[in-house]
């Protein structure tokens, strides 16, 4: 169905109006910032904006307008800008999960080393003390008793 001149300017004006709402953020629930929202909200059938269409051009100028707004920086779609935060947090996260890994590592390495010289210490102590009960000349300390708790009468 061939449309006038002048619906064809009416439609156009609508179309420019959704697109610059769309644009400035102002998405329509359940909508985003694209095509077949900028159809739905301008009363267009949304195949006229492809190919040879009546409307293609300004298909062209949306997505033109909408790509130098995202090289800026500015997201109009909120639900975008929402998938590139968590997206950035999501990046963090993960780094902050490989260094708390990489600490954990590092933190039983240095037990395992630790215990290793404990015990090694722990050797020599007994060790020595062996060496000390044979010779005569060194006086032996008294050993510690480790103190029981004491439970009253039954």
């Amino acid at each position: 169905m061939r449309i006038t001149a002048a619906a064809r300017t009416e439609n156009e004006m609508r179309i420019r109006a959704a697109m610059d709402r769309l644009l400035r953020g102002e998405i329509p629930p359940g909508g985003n910032c694209d095509i077949k929202t900028l159809a739905r909200e301008s009363g267009v059938d949304r195949t006229a904006f492809y190919g040879s269409r009546p409307y293609a051009h300004l298909r062209a100028e949306f997505e033109d307008r909408l790509k130098r707004l995202q090289d800026t920086g500015t997201t109009p779609d909120p639900k975008i800008a929402q998938v590139d935060r968590l997206k950035t947090e999501n990046a963090k996260l993960r780094d902050r999960l490989t260094q708390a890994e990489q600490a954990i590592a590092e933190l039983g390495d240095f037990r395992g080393k630790t215990l290793a010289r404990l015990a090694a210490q722990h050797e020599e102590i007994i060790r020595l003390r062996a060496v000390a009960d044979t010779s005569s000349r060194v006086a032996r300390l008294p050993v510690r008793r480790a103190k029981t708790p004491s439970i009253g009468p039954c």
